[in-house]
């Protein structure tokens, strides 16, 4: 498949074996980082942490994006499926909460065959893919029963957002499709007795400055198309960054007025679940050490 790859929306069939693809990635695994991960939502990280896997490259270009060096510049080590698969079993013994696949798209085929290897030796505990959102139905379809919380974003309800920010076109039918997939796989979440999610949909959405429509416009979505008990995460922490900081209505942080203006009207909508993060000076230290 990786001869003529069709993984993501870009349908882009090329030979990976051979070449890197639209998204930087070739035949061969790239991580850039595993470790205990204690800043995802709660019922994520818990007490233990989150076991995150952080792939190199990506199958989008976001200018703001907080994990450039990995995910625009390629920075990262090639491992092979039976390392991937003994970096999950290591983060199990370690006590996580579960594996956390961050940025997974490119790399389906090969992940699909580690948790295989991983769970004949003994990983039990739940897998998250962790993902932009602009993924394939086709190739979700071929993650159903690997997978059992599904973490993506919803980015963009304005394509001309998705072009001009992150060089993907029909970011939003896209995204969507994919969100309607992973909730027909694992539904809503559903929680242990330590109120750890175990298997479920959670959709994040990151608000940018001076986009607060576009806000608005996604969760009005949310509400009217998945389910009012969905968990919701609307995420706070933007700061310019990468490309970003040369673009005049991005080269700030959100404003306490724009940030109220997202929490009022999520209320207005009376969406029952979810995490609203709270406004913070120091979000650049929250990034990983690459």
């Amino acid at each position: 498949m990786l001869q003529r790859c069709t993984i993501c929306p870009h349908q882009c069939g090329i030979d990976r074996t051979k070449y890197a693809g639209r998204c930087k990635s070739t035949d061969k695994i790239k991580i850039a980082l595993y470790s205990t991960h204690n800043f995802e939502e709660p019922c994520i990280s818990g007490e233990n942490g989150s076991g995150t896997i952080f792939f190199s490259n990506c199958n989008m270009n976001c200018i703001y994006c907080q994990n450039y060096e990995i995910s625009q510049l390629g920075k990262g080590r090639e491992i092979t499926i039976e390392e991937l698969a003994n970096i999950m079993l290591e983060q199990q013994k370690n006590g996580v909460e579960n594996i956390n696949l961050v940025t997974p798209t490119s790399y389906v085929l090969h992940i699909i065959e580690a948790i295989k290897l991983a769970k004949n030796s003994g990983l039990h505990i739940p897998i998250v893919y962790n993902t932009n959102g602009y993924e394939s139905v086709e190739t979700l379809k071929k993650l159903e029963g690997y997978i059992d919380i599904y973490l993506p974003d919803l980015k963009y309800y304005y394509n001309g957002l998705g072009q001009k920010y992150s060089n993907v076109n029909n970011y939003f039918e896209t995204a969507t499709e994919a969100i309607k997939e992973m909730y027909r796989q694992v539904g809503l979440p559903k929680l242990n007795e330590n109120g750890i999610m175990k298997k479920g949909l959670m959709i994040r959405h990151l608000v940018l400055p001076n986009n607060i429509e576009n806000s608005k416009k996604v969760l009005k979505w949310i509400k009217e198309n998945i389910d009012n008990n969905v968990y919701i995460s609307i995420m706070a922490q933007y700061f310019p960054t990468y490309k970003a900081k040369n673009v005049d209505e991005l080269n700030r942080k959100l404003t306490k007025k724009e940030y109220e203006k997202i929490e009022n009207y999520l209320y207005d909508l009376d969406l029952e679940n979810g995490y609203i993060q709270e406004l913070g000076e120091h979000e650049e230290e929250y990034v990983p050490k690459w």
